[in-house]
């Protein structure tokens, strides 16, 4: 057991080595990758923006939607009623140019 502590003493420890600067760098495929990576971040967060935007005028319509059904329609007024293009239906029959 001696004869293998001894030795491995003895033994010479590797000289560092010195590895030149350009072997180190990543060089222009390590510069796609970041890029990449850049613009794949970039395009999500413009995605999930618009899709918290979306939800949140979502929302909005909806609160809106509830707050003037909750209002009630009082007997002085006709009920109004907004239609699939948009427009304000006041709620008589006449027809308009």
């Amino acid at each position: 057991m001696s004869t293998i502590l001894t030795a491995i003493a003895a033994a010479p420890s590797p000289s560092p080595s010195v590895v030149p600067d350009v072997d180190v760098t990543p060089g222009v495929a390590g510069f796609i990758a970041i890029a990449v990576v850049a613009v794949v971040t970039i395009l999500l967060v413009v995605d999930m923006t618009r899709r918290i935007r979306r939800t949140r005028y979502r929302a909005e319509i909806r609160q809106r939607l509830e707050s003037d059904a909750g209002e009630g329609v009082t007997t002085d007024e006709p009920s109004r009623r907004i239609g699939e293009d948009g427009r304000t239906d006041v709620g008589d029959d006449t027809e308009r140019g």
